[in-house]
């Protein structure tokens, strides 16, 4: 029961589709990447300014800074104003609904309520449903690109919003670009390989090319995944038409960079990037995909042997490219100190290569200890972390452990795939030496278990413990197995 005006009010906004009603917790999104990120959108993606400064507000909002939420706010409400006049009502839902919220914690109860009482107005022709809001195109689309903003867990709701947005509004570009570029994260992240034609995301960006012909941008993620199933006559030609369309666009600019790394035009990507970094100095995106390009280029390179001129000199360009590789790495892992999984990842990588293990093990450490990541990363930093323990520390003990943490991971990746490999792998080399080694007989017993096969399972975790008998994981192990068993026989 509501005991003060405050309450009965904070009962009405719970009730409004906002970004206070949206996003996971705080502690759960890299507040700072975040904002970043939203700079950079509404200095480069014109068309979403108004969405950018409405998650702006909720950002600022979260941060304690009430009156800077206030004019991102009016910023969305002037953008919408200008560029949907005749859609502004429905448009200015998700703000007017953020002004409530933000009045709220400033403690201005009564400006909240009266933008309660606009949200009435607006919705009640809009809706039979909810009295301050109104599940419309509009509301689902904005939903949708804020919760892909956030974070890589809110994903699979972002397809959602969008694929209701699509039920009632199919033809709306703007949405079907947003349902095919979080398709295309999600099948990145399950590690989908099939076929272009059979790609959903593909599918999509067909179709946005399809209602409008000049979306530049749909033409280099559509060229990123043809070139991941090896259509590259097409992905070029679209690449080379997005840079004649709109040669100055960073968004697009930035993925046709990663799309001429990908396809060994090094220099090439090199070139755009820096042109982009000119406009975004912060972006962790643009730094990580210069140390790639440079990390590229420290292929092994040949010099005469007896020839100190040119040896010196080969030395001497390796050195360069390795700093110009930290550098850009160091930058990308700095701007997004938390969710930068990868550009951490390539830096450690590169600190194995040079042999500072310290630096690597620092970094490792520091990944293991992220909190609310999305499953996939957890697996890949358990999978690199455990390689770097087995094949340059020598620490068999670590390595079983972090592969068998990624491996437990119940999310379908090809990291989860290779930390299964890497165990099996260990675990029959163990036993060629010696077959009663009760660590990896367990291995093999738990491997089992994951796939199914029962009775393999029962047989090495017996014989493991043939060797370790008081093992508890392998007794609990054997003991929940036998009782699965029985239960099938009993049925």
């Amino acid at each position: 029961m509501s005991n003060t005006p405050k309450d009965s009010l904070k009962e009405k906004l719970n009730q409004l589709q906002c970004h206070f009603t949206w996003t996971p917790k705080k502690e759960t999104i890299d507040l700072e990447d975040l904002m970043y990120r939203l700079e950079d959108a509404i200095h480069f993606a014109i068309k979403y300014q108004a969405t950018s400064y409405n998650q702006m507000a909720f950002v600022n909002c979260l941060e304690g800074n009430h009156e800077e939420a206030i004019k991102n706010l009016k910023e969305a409400e002037k953008i919408l104003r200008e560029n949907h006049k005749d859609e502004f009502e429905r448009r200015s839902i998700v703000t007017y609904g953020n002004f409530a919220w933000v009045h709220y914690h400033m403690g201005q109860l009564t400006k909240a309520q009266s933008y309660l009482d606009k949200l009435e107005v607006i919705c009640k022709p809009l809706s039979d449903g909810p009295r301050y809001t109104a599940m419309i195109p509009e509301v689902y689309g904005e939903k949708g690109w804020s919760l892909m903003k956030t974070s890589a867990e809110s994903y699979e709701e972002a397809k959602e919003c969008f694929a209701k947005a699509l039920e009632q509004d199919p033809d709306n570009t703007d949405w079907i670009m947003g349902y095919a570029t979080v398709l295309s994260r999600l099948e990145a992240f399950s590690g989908t390989t099939e076929h272009h034609e059979r790609s959903q995301s593909v599918k999509h960006l067909r179709r946005v090319l399809e209602l409008d012909p000049d979306h530049s941008l749909a033409m280099v993620l559509l060229a990123l995944k043809l070139q991941k199933f090896n259509a590259k006559k097409e992905a070029n030609e679209l690449v080379q038409q997005a840079l004649q369309k709109t040669p100055d666009f960073p968004y697009m600019l930035r993925y046709a960079a990663k799309f001429y790394r990908v396809e060994g035009a090094v220099d090439k990507a090199i070139n755009l990037l820096k042109h982009i970094l000119e406009f975004t100095p912060k972006s962790c995106f643009i730094h990580h995909q210069l140390g790639m390009c440079y990390r590229s280029k420290l292929m092994p390179r040949t010099a005469d042997p007896y020839h100190t001129h040119l040896r010196y000199h080969a030395l001497q360009h390796k050195t360069e490219l390795i700093e110009q590789c930290k550098y850009h790495f160091e930058k990308a892992c700095k701007y997004r100190k938390r969710s930068a999984i990868l550009p951490h990842l390539d830096l450690a990588d590169l600190y194995v290569k040079i042999g500072d293990h310290s630096r690597a093990d620092e970094i490792y450490s520091f990944l293991l200890k992220l909190q609310d990541i999305h499953p996939e990363n957890i697996q890949v930093v358990c999978l690199r972390a455990g390689s770097f323990e087995l094949y340059h520390r020598g620490s068999e003990s670590k390595a079983i452990k972090l592969f068998l943490k990624g491996l437990k991971i119940e999310y379908n990746s090809n990291e989860r795939k290779r930390c299964r490999y890497e165990l099996e792998k260990w675990a029959d080399r163990k036993l060629c030496r010696n077959p009663c080694d009760s660590k990896a007989l367990g291995i093999k017993g738990l491997l089992f278990q994951q796939s199914g096969n029962k009775a393999k399972a029962i047989q090495y975790f017996e014989e493991a413990l043939e060797t370790d008998h008081d093992n508890e994981d392998y007794l609990s192990a054997l003991w929940e197995l036998r009782l699965s068993l029985k239960g099938q026989d009993d049925a």
